[in-house]
């Protein structure tokens, strides 16, 4: 790794070299103003090579050079979901370790199809011929909710194209039918037609301004019933811990389905008493690629190592249960459906992968430090399943992680924690909004 950063500081100082010759070359009337222009250069660059030889020597690495991976939050607009590729390509060891969102939101929609087709003598609660349900939005900005609304709305076909994506606004209230961004669907089952509404749905925003808030679904759901809760056949969320506040506030007690998504402990063990399903992000291996991009990038070996390539302990991953898109420079999990069915292998949400749990040896893969955040120390799925996994593979992959907590609302409140980023070896980002990527980056660049 060293080699290859005093090898780029070389050809930038070659390059440099190369670009003064051809304008002097080219220009016979050369001015003191020019000559000045290119001796300062040149002394610049000789400054930068020096540097970069000296870091080389020293075993230190400039911060904008050292290892960097974006993970859960996909550095991305959030109006139109088009990739920031200048933060995923901030430096040659930059890459994205997240899921692949929209296979595990057509997944979540067909869960719940499943479910109504499989249940429908009893799903219509009050037999009013139409299938009703709510949806609780986490983040009207982030393109893994807005993926999870539209494969719910596509599996159901209540979703309405705009520009060609299906709209996942938001609808407010919605029970006679009348919006104009999504549309009833319909179902024929045994020789009857069922109409599927989605009755309201909402962004779980707080007062504060954190999303995916658990709490507000909770309110949400009390408020939605209250008005019109015998319609009400069917809950699903953008992920569990909004699902489960909404379950445990009014659902379970109603009998009604809950489905979210996340595969959290609590969810899974709520399948027993009712909750209809969640989808697994496989949570297990995304933790598993966070640290090991990182690992490998310190080590100056192979990407691939130990993820599609077995390292020197045996850790490596099949390819059922990750995909690479390298254009996108990023790694994502694969997900799986959690029903009635299978829920009892999913019960320990934070239990290693096997195929990658094997101990790295110190002497050849020595401890580094890296500083990573989680945006918001309250989030259900972060806290109680992704840290503790990432806990667990830090000691077997030589890593010591300083696990810095955000309040979900600001990236200020965790940016101004990483004053001092020389001590670090690595950085791993869970940023608050997608837009953000260049306020960390910017601090790494200093």
């Amino acid at each position: 790794m060293k080699k290859r950063i005093f090898a780029l500081a070389a050809a930038s100082v070659m390059a440099i070299g190369l670009a003064g010759c051809s304008s002097s070359s080219s220009d016979s009337s050369t001015t003191a103003a020019d000559t000045g222009t290119t001796a300062a250069a040149q002394e610049a660059a000789a400054s930068a090579d020096t540097t970069a030889a000296e870091e080389a020597a020293s075993g230190e690495v400039a911060n904008k050079d050292k290892p960097l991976v974006w993970f859960n939050r996909q550095p991305s607009n959030s109006s139109t979901g088009e990739l920031d590729m200048a933060a995923l390509s901030f430096n040659d060891n930059t890459y994205y370790v997240g899921f692949d969102a929209n296979q595990g939101a057509e997944l979540q929609g067909t869960m719940v199809m499943d479910y109504i087709q499989a249940n429908i003598d009893t799903i219509d609660r009050n037999g009013d011929g139409i299938i009703g349900y709510v949806l609780a939005v986490g983040d009207i900005g982030h393109n893994d909710s807005i993926a999870r609304t539209r494969g719910v709305r596509k599996a159901l076909g209540t979703g309405i194209e705009v520009n060609g994506e299906i709209d996942s606004t938001p609808v407010g209230t919605n029970t006679d039918g009348s919006s104009t961004i999504v549309q009833d669907g319909s179902l024929e089952i045994g020789g009857k037609t069922y109409v599927v509404r989605e009755l309201a749905s909402q962004e779980m925003k707080n007062s504060a301004g954190a999303t995916w808030d658990a709490a507000t679904a909770g309110n949400a759901i009390n408020t939605w019933s209250a008005s019109f809760g015998e319609s009400i056949d069917i809950v699903v969320s953008n992920n569990d811990g909004m699902g489960m506040s909404m379950f445990n506030a009014w659902s379970k007690d109603n009998s009604v389905p809950t489905f979210g998504y996340d595969a959290n402990s609590d969810a899974v063990a709520a399948i027993a008493e009712g909750y209809g399903g969640t989808i697994s992000q496989h949570a297990d291996v995304q933790a598993y690629l966070t640290l090991r991009v990182l690992r490998n990038a310190l080590d100056g070996v192979d990407i691939d190592t130990g993820i599609g390539t077995a390292d020197d302990a045996g850790n490596v991953l099949s390819d059922d249960v990750y995909v690479y898109n390298a254009d996108e420079r990023s790694y994502y999990a694969l997900n799986v459906a959690v029903t009635a069915d299978n829920y009892q292998d999913f019960t320990d949400s934070t239990m290693i992968y096997a195929p990658v749990s094997n101990q790295l040896d110190a002497s050849a893969h020595p401890a580094k430090k890296v500083w990573l955040n989680i945006y918001n120390a309250a989030d259900n799925f972060l806290s109680s399943t992704y840290q503790p996994l990432l806990q667990k593979y830090d000691d077997l992959l030589n890593l010591e992680v300083d696990y810095i907590g955000g309040d979900g609302q600001t990236e200020s409140n965790i940016t101004n924690r990483l004053g001092n980023p020389g001590q670090y070896d690595a950085f791993a980002i869970n940023m608050v909004k997608t837009d953000n990527a260049a306020s960390y980056t910017a601090l790494l660049s200093q």
